[in-house]
């Protein structure tokens, strides 16, 4: 499945979270017929919650959307490679796969310092694809970060 149409709407996403002085990614949860179930953006500042990533917040919204926190045939979407604790939280979800824009060095939890979503010693593996509009994904986050300095 193409999901460029997925990620504009998680750039579209990471856009609203400078407008609460958050990093700028955003996610979105398509579930298995192609559908978008759920989208959002990073929320941290705005909530003051360490854990308000884009990905943890569209996986709830997604598991109380199918009344299961099992959400096997959906995809997540997201702007940037997601963390350790998204990776994680994936898996967990029990996610088919996980598509990212950009890639993270300094925290992948992906490809760039680890592969949790991969990773045999888990119960459960998910496919990934990277680089789907990833030099917009990069360029957003790279002006927040060009900003700030």
């Amino acid at each position: 499945m193409d999901h460029t149409a997925h990620m504009q709407i998680a750039l579209a996403e990471a856009g609203a979270a400078l407008g609460h002085d958050d990093i700028p990614v955003g996610a979105v949860i398509v579930g298995p017929e192609g559908e978008v179930v759920a989208r959002d953006h990073n929320r941290r500042e705005e909530l003051g919650d360490p854990t308000a990533h884009a990905e943890l917040l569209v996986l709830r919204t997604a598991a109380e959307a199918a009344g299961t926190w099992r959400l096997d045939g959906h995809t997540l979407v997201v702007t940037l490679e997601p963390c350790v604790m998204c990776a994680g939280a994936a898996v967990n979800a029990r996610l088919d796969r996980i598509v990212y824009g950009a890639a993270d060095l300094k925290g992948g939890g992906c490809w760039s310092l680890y592969n949790i979503p991969q990773d045999r010693r888990l119960n459960h593996n998910l496919e990934m694809e990277a680089g789907v509009m990833a030099e917009e994904c990069a360029t957003l986050l790279g002006g927040f970060f060009a900003d700030r300095r």
